[in-house]
């Protein structure tokens, strides 16, 4: 599904990835994991085009996609929510929504019914403000902001920062069940091990700009020696 060969990426005149090697099967939830300042945000931000690589590829079902605007990632099916969410506050959540089907056809502008089973709690407030939400519900916001398009893959970056528990329980029950229900692939940057373990399919360990371990969820289950070597927990 997603493949990335050698892939290095500067930032701030630093190179910040420095050789990345990645395969992501298709419907597989990835986490990627790894301490401050080893390069996961630089990682998500060249996938999906707003930093450019310097070398390397990243491909997209076969095909390349790696140093294309951001636009042109999102049209060949790859949804993002960033570190931060980067909601629109004084608009409604409807017009946050809305906002994500603006580069289709104005006859095909529409927000999937779906959308709202998974979150009814946008439903229920649909015009009411995005900033006045909580940390956890303006997260879910930005989620089925990304969905409105039928991504394929989507990229999630520090998804539980700064959200209590019990919301980030249920941002990973609704997570998972739209990658069983959908399909959809997920890679997600994360720092919660409770979330991840709840979570992953596959976790990635990310050291010094390169990819430096993979293993199965199940393995860390057994075993959190990975999780205490390149997380420092």
């Amino acid at each position: 599904m997603l493949k990335i060969s050698n892939l290095h990426t500067s930032y701030g005149g630093s190179l910040i990835l420095q050789g990345i090697d990645l395969k992501v099967k298709r419907a597989e939830i990835m986490v990627i994991m790894g301490r401050n300042g080893m390069g996961k945000t630089t990682l998500m931000k060249t996938i999906m085009g707003l930093l450019p690589p310097q070398s390397g590829k990243i491909e997209l079902e076969n095909e390349s996609i790696g140093g294309l605007k951001p636009h042109k990632i999102a049209a060949k099916g790859v949804g993002f929510v960033p570190q931060g969410r980067e909601i629109f506050s004084d608009f409604t959540v409807w017009d946050n929504l809305r906002l994500a089907t603006m580069r289709y056809p104005r006859k095909k502008r529409c927000v999937p019914e779906k959308l709202f089973e998974y979150f009814p709690i946008l439903k229920e407030r649909k015009n009411q403000r995005a900033g006045s939400f909580s940390g956890g519900e303006q997260q879910m916001l930005a989620i089925a902001r990304a969905l409105v398009a039928n991504p394929k893959l989507l990229l999630l970056d520090e998804p539980s920062e700064g959200i209590q528990p019990s919301i980030i329980q249920e941002i990973t029950r609704i997570l998972r069940a739209i990658n069983k229900e959908t399909g959809i692939t997920i890679v997600i940057v994360e720092q919660n091990v409770d979330m991840i373990l709840d979570l992953a399919d596959t976790c990635a360990f990310l050291e010094k700009g390169r990819i430096a371990d993979t293993c199965p969820k199940d393995a860390l289950q057994k075993d959190d020696s990975m999780i205490t070597r390149y997380m420092a927990l």
